[in-house]
């Protein structure tokens, strides 16, 4: 995605007006992605490029611009319903907008303290329950009446329209509010906030090019990049977030998403690499620190992971992702119970933050707590039903409890979010075992087989299912397979079931040498089987020197 140095500056240029246009109207997440590229391009960035900003200011009255400005204070001090009535009578784009995203984000705020309020009403849990809101924002009706008749004789501007959006995606009006973000992102490509609305309406992003008309804008490369993330289509993404590391090679969110994605792809030791590169980058970020901790934890790195958490103290003890980190570190130590307590004062600080969810889920199966364990990973799904971690979680809680049927339904919601992981195969398997019905179970283990299944847990288990069934010639496939598979590994019970059962099966079809071979190495490994290979061992000279004796005519 390399670009001459003239397109290079009008990308600096569009994006530093963009972030201040953002700045002014208290979009702080997007004012803070469009920061961050801006900063992150490498050159020459001081020229002055603030001309388009200038220019919108002027097209406001100074009484007006005070206003906007009094405003934003009451705005940033989350004092909605004051910033809303204070710009009561604002004409400019950026008053109006102000006064709308105000009064929309008072009527969330107050449907979440009626959400609260309707809870301890009923019971006074130590979380919140997982029931589905009823509340609603009493704002939207009287933001749809002024907003779409401006929309319609199209006076909103590409601000205007994203808060349309929002209004219309929480009236549960998907294709009005996806038609309304593409007129925003048209009017305004930099606003990263829409097309992350956007992303979440619809998750097919060719689709969606072709029916909504995209801006074909170099951010739509990041729109895509998102898009394949939030899917699961990690190679896809992998692949976009190396094109835009050529545009913007020091950005430290390009970088996240891109070790982000060698994450699902289980790839832990690129996905280290990518988080320790942007550590050294940005230290003091905290987003997705948490991510970077588990693979810390899976990778058994308790000293890397007792340094990050000490990191992340210094930085903000006080954030979500470090509770995480250091509940991950207690977790690794085998203190469940106080990994727990850190996952709980994560959700005290953000009770939407998913990872804590999942994370003290997994806790919870370990203390053998497993109502609490299908709580935690209800809350999950409830807040993300992508999330198929907790999908996954469920089934191995309800695999527990002995109820296979249960855990068959979350195996396969997890499946469906990432077909290509043999985990989740092997896991449905398991339950079709459970339940006596093997084709589907063996179809299960074929299609993990067919997705890498690196531990060979597929193998292995695709083996006894055909020798119960008497297919000896699969068996005798798959134990093969599954021991070229263990040669670089150490000998497990498994290698020594998989070499009695070739031995047998290769004596009984006259493959003595490939037979003794097998009955040698059960005998160089030892245990139990020793015993019977020996026998066996016996049995194949025997049947060897028997055969050479036929064969000479005696």
């Amino acid at each position: 995605m390399a670009r001459t140095s003239s397109e290079m500056s009008a990308t600096v240029h569009e994006l530093r007006s963009a972030a201040h246009a953002q700045a002014e109207r208290g979009l702080r997440c997007s004012t803070k992605f469009i920061t961050e590229l801006l900063v992150s391009i490498a050159g020459d960035r001081v020229a002055a490029a603030h001309d388009i900003y200038m220019q919108n200011l002027n097209t406001e009255d100074e009484d007006e611009r005070d206003c906007v400005l009094l405003a934003k204070t009451y705005f940033d001090t989350n004092e909605f319903q004051r910033a809303a009535q204070t710009l009561r009578g604002a004409t400019g784009q950026c008053g109006k907008f102000l006064r709308w995203y105000s009064f929309f984000l008072a009527g969330e705020k107050r449907k979440e303290e009626e959400m609260l309020e309707e809870a301890s009403a009923v019971v006074a849990p130590v979380v919140a329950p997982s029931a589905k809101p009823r509340v609603i924002n009493h704002h939207l009706v009287q933001l749809e009446a002024e907003l779409k008749p401006a929309s319609d004789t199209g006076k909103l501007d590409g601000y205007g329209h994203y808060v349309h959006a929002l209004v219309l995606r929480e009236l549960q009006r998907p294709t009005e509010a996806t038609a309304a973000l593409a007129c925003s992102v048209r009017a305004a490509p930099c606003l990263w906030c829409a097309w992350v609305e956007l992303a979440k309406l619809n998750a097919h992003g060719d689709t969606l090019a072709a029916e909504a008309r995209l801006p074909q804008h170099w951010m739509l490369v990041f729109f895509r990049a998102h898009v394949a993330l939030e899917a699961q289509h990690n190679q896809e993404a992998v692949g976009r977030y190396k094109e835009l590391l050529g545009t913007f090679p020091h950005s430290g969110y390009v970088k996240s998403q891109l070790a982000m994605a060698h994450y699902n792809l289980r790839d832990f030791d690129m996905a280290q690499q990518g988080f320790e590169e942007l550590r050294v980058l940005e230290p003091y970020r905290l987003e997705h620190v948490d991510t970077f901790s588990n693979i810390l934890y899976v990778k058994e790195s308790k000293r890397e992971l007792s340094s990050l958490a000490h990191a992340c103290v210094q930085v903000d003890k006080y954030r979500p992702e470090t509770c995480c980190v250091i509940g991950n570190y207690y977790s690794l130590k085998g203190e469940h119970e106080r990994a727990v307590s850190y996952f709980r004062r994560a959700l005290k600080l953000n009770q939407q933050f998913l990872s804590a969810w999942t994370l003290m889920g997994h806790e919870y199966v370990e203390l053998k707590n497993t109502a609490a364990a299908v709580d935690a990973y209800r809350h999950a799904v409830d807040i993300d039903v992508k999330d198929y971690r907790a999908w996954y979680g469920l089934g191995q809680t309800y695999e527990i409890l002995a109820m296979p049927y249960y855990a068959l339904f979350y195996y396969r919601k997890a499946t469906a979010l990432r077909p290509y992981d043999s985990r989740m195969w092997c896991a449905m398997a398991g339950c079709y075992k459970q339940l006596g019905k093997k084709p589907e179970a063996i179809k299960c283990y074929q299609r993990a087989e067919l997705n890498n299944d690196r531990e060979g847990i597929a193998l292995t288990e695709l083996a006894r299912l055909f020798r119960e069934e008497n297919d000896r010639d699969q068996a005798a496939k798959y134990f093969r397979e599954m021991l070229k598979l263990r040669e670089l590994q150490e000998v497990s019970g498994e290698t020594q079931e998989a070499l009695l059962f070739l031995a047998y099966y290769c004596k009984d079809t006259g493959k003595l040498k490939e037979a003794q071979q097998h009955c040698s190495r059960l005998l160089d490994i030892g245990g139990q089987e020793r015993d019977e290979a020996k026998a066996l061992l016996r049995d194949i000279r025997s049947q060897a020197t028997h055969g050479a004796t036929d064969s000479s005519g005696y």
